[in-house]
């Protein structure tokens, strides 16, 4: 998958007003820091520039994708990668892994990833100063435990870009992934198999049934398995009732939420006044998106 096609596959015509998710509605402190920073931390993902340079190198988006988080791990066999990605079909994950590693050192597209990243968030952002934000976030992320978070504490033990907007696009980038590690921790307790916890996650931000877990690879008929096992389980309404969660499966991802923000909160006592920090963190993941570095879908934006 090419930039483009990865752009037009979140295009679509969106509602006025736009949509609130359901995560976000009464949003706890971590939701809120996770909300606030997505389009920040993504911004190597999403960001035009940061795309062309490392096509220049070879790499497409999805290979552009994986290998850049993957290599914070260092280059371990491909079965980490997706044991630590978690979410995504083992085979995408293995083959755009190996690709992008046969195809640019990990020195190299590391270089011009942060490079091209910082490059367009600092047009983007002009002249906002992130110098407080930023070093509050570098602090936090810092002074809180690695342990069980692969992808955290792989993408800490980095070298810290030297200017604020890099500084910011980092801590925000490591705020993520100690999220993110956390809710896989919580999932796999729960017994969640890869599909079933991107059904669950769709369905919880509001979006249908099988749009988002097939952007991971997952094939309709594995999707629709899935779900016949929630449906089993009564965490799902029958087809004829738009396949949404029952109250007893929206009271269970609730409860997986607040144990992912329970995982989440040493971030947020590590931050402090995190008032402080929200909105003009929010502000300038609005100008992400308004850039176009950044898809303007709301559940886009609040699935991950």
């Amino acid at each position: 998958m090419d930039y483009a096609d990865a752009v037009a596959s979140f295009a679509h015509p969106l509602p006025t007003p736009l949509p609130v998710p359901a995560p976000t509605v009464d949003a706890s402190a971590a939701r809120r820091l996770r909300d606030a920073i997505e389009p920040i931390a993504m911004h190597s993902i999403w960001s035009k520039r940061t795309n062309e340079r490392l096509a220049g190198l070879g790499l497409d988006f999805i290979t552009s994708y994986v290998w850049g988080r993957a290599a914070s791990l260092g280059e371990p066999a491909a079965g980490v990668v997706v044991a630590s990605f978690a979410v995504f079909q083992p085979d995408m994950i293995t083959g755009a892994y190996e690709r992008g590693r046969s195809t640019v050192a990990r020195d190299v597209m590391l270089a011009a990833r942060a490079e091209s990243t910082i490059e367009s968030l600092t047009e983007t952002l002009g002249d906002a100063d992130v110098s407080g934000v930023a070093a509050m976030l570098q602090t936090a992320v810092g002074s809180i435990s690695g342990m069980g978070r692969p992808l955290f504490s792989g993408l800490r033990d980095q070298p810290w870009p030297s200017s604020p907007i890099g500084v910011l696009w980092r801590s925000c980038e490591l705020a993520r992934e100690h999220r993110g590690d956390g809710h896989i921790a919580v999932c796999l307790s729960e017994g969640l198999d890869p599909i079933k916890m991107n059904v669950l996650t769709e369905l919880f931000v509001g979006m249908p049934l099988g749009s988002y877990s097939a952007s991971r690879a997952w094939s309709a008929e594995q999707i629709a398995d899935a779900a016949d096992d929630l449906r089993t389980a009564g965490l799902i309404h029958a087809a004829d009732q738009d396949h949404a969660l029952t109250d007893v499966g929206l009271d269970y991802r609730r409860e997986i939420e607040a144990r992912t923000d329970a995982l989440d909160q040493p971030l947020i006592d590590a931050i402090g006044d995190l008032d402080a920090i929200i909105d003009p963190l929010q502000t300038w993941s609005t100008s992400c998106v308004e850039a176009g570095s950044f898809p303007p879908d709301p559940f886009k934006r609040a699935a991950g």
